[in-house]
């Protein structure tokens, strides 16, 4: 038995109501909200996110990593190494990254279901257009990772699936742009939906399932027309909503949300089909098994829809680069150097600190020498990415440089020990306050030359 076995799915704080749109350009908008990355995030962070979702709890190490975003940080450059030092995994674990499409992103859990060992698979995506456009409206920013495996660990066991692919002009973009065309709607829907019903058809034969037995069916498709079309020629018992009134269409994160949050609803026994349409058409099938009564992800996607805050839509065009506003009149920050993050790996993309072996004092940043100085080197590494904090005293400062000012600087307490002045994200001035309780998010500090500069900043624990 192959499956999943376990995963995360992470939708940013920030929400978009899609009515402020049309308010504020005078054309789009719609009814409903989309997720909304925070000018600190980009698809890697997203992915780290979602990958240390779905490891809480394990201690299964995955044998590779592969990555696939439709809006990498980085060209000519592997993101998956980023998510690789933050999830602190061992060097001998290979990290790809897996194309810059939705297609990609389902050939990337393909090639995990068809490999052996455990391979944890990450999505994510920022969706977004012009201002006004139907693909700003309906696009949303997400990230999922699903671990896979073999053995009794399995919650759904994949059955079988199929391929049918074919070169058609749907959707591009040029590389740097950000701006997605589109070909003719009707032609599109047209096209996916035959190669939908014939992929489809081609799975139920590869796995000796009539249609009928299909409990559920998702359809992760480029718009909710060409979904709804497709869905309603299967003739499935019941198709999971597609999340785009709520979240958006999130690209290449699209296929493993909806998948989670068909898993994150079902009971042991019940088959799911999960339909991906991408220049073609992906099929996987999976049947829940009896480990799913007890697997209690890390943080579901309905718990994380009822969180979140709005977000003023001149706030969403000015982190999207769409309007320039006028920044903090401070020098901007200098590129960062390689080799220095090089040097200090560990601390910069795990968040490790050191524990004094003899007394137990923590030090963040790591130190080599202990607090009454009369030992050197008697350390031991201190993971700190998933301990919690108070806040000891803030400051809120409108003068430091940040694309999105003002910056809310905190001084933490860590649970076990360890004290440090963080930045708090996803966070609102006045809702800031002594005494708050603080978890910890990978995110980018700043990019200087192309350079992101990764680190970990602190975010409110609500409720």
């Amino acid at each position: 038995m192959r499956g999943i076995t376990s995963w995360g799915a992470y939708l940013p704080y920030r929400r978009l109501d899609r009515t402020q749109i049309s308010a504020f350009i005078g054309q789009g908008g719609g009814r409903g909200t989309r997720t909304v990355a925070s000018f600190d995030e980009d698809t890697t962070t997203m992915g780290v996110e979602a990958s240390r979702l779905a490891l809480r709890g394990s201690d299964t190490v995955p044998e590779a990593v592969l990555f696939s975003t439709v809006m990498p940080a980085y060209a000519d450059k592997t993101n998956a190494t980023t998510i690789h030092a933050a999830l602190r995994l061992p060097g001998s674990v290979p990290a790809f990254d897996m194309g810059s499409s939705v297609r990609s992103a389902a050939g990337a859990l393909r090639l995990g279901l068809l490999s052996t060992g455990s391979r944890l698979v990450v999505t994510a995506d920022q969706r977004t257009g012009l201002a006004g456009s139907a693909d700003e409206s309906a696009g949303g920013d997400a990230a999922a990772a699903l671990l896979l495996g073999d053995g009794d660990s399995v919650v759904a066991d994949y059955l079988g699936g199929a391929s049918a692919t074919d070169e058609f002009l749907d959707r591009w973009r040029q590389p740097g742009e950000i701006r997605s065309k589109v070909w003719d709607d009707k032609f599109s829907e047209v096209t996916y939906v035959a190669l939908g019903r014939s992929a489809y058809a081609d799975a139920l034969a590869a796995t000796g399932l009539a249609a009928d037995a299909i409990d559920a069916v998702v359809v992760a498709a480029p718009t909710t027309r060409i979904g709804s079309a497709l869905a309603s020629k299967l003739g499935a018992a019941r198709v999971v909503a597609d999340l785009t009134d709520v979240v958006g269409a999130t690209g290449a994160a699209q296929p493993s949300v909806l998948l989670i949050n068909a898993l994150e609803n079902a009971e042991p026994g019940q088959t799911i089909a999960l339909v991906v349409l991408g220049d073609g058409a992906e099929v996987f099938i999976f049947r829940t098994t009896p480990a799913l009564a007890t697997y209690r992800p890390a943080k579901p996607i309905a718990e994380q829809l009822e969180g979140g805050a709005p977000l003023a839509y001149g706030r969403f065009l000015s982190w999207r680069g769409m309007i320039n506003v006028e920044p903090p009149r401070r020098p901007e920050p200098a590129r960062p150097s390689g080799t220095a993050a090089a040097r200090s790996k560990d601390w910069k993309f795990g968040f490790v600190g050191s524990r004094d072996s003899v007394d137990g004092t923590v030090f963040m940043p790591p130190s080599r020498v202990s607090f009454d100085g009369t030992r050197t080197d008697q350390m031991e590494p201190a993971p700190m990415a998933d301990v919690k904090g108070t806040i000891a005293t803030f400051t809120v400062d409108r003068l430091a440089y940040s694309p999105s000012p003002p910056i809310v600087f905190a001084v933490v307490d860590f649970d076990g020990g360890g004290r440090l002045p963080i930045e708090l994200t996803d966070t609102d001035a006045d809702e800031v306050q002594i005494g708050g309780r603080v978890e910890m998010t990978f995110r980018r500090l700043f990019t200087a030359d192309g350079i992101h500069n990764y680190f970990w900043k602190g975010k409110l624990i609500r409720g």
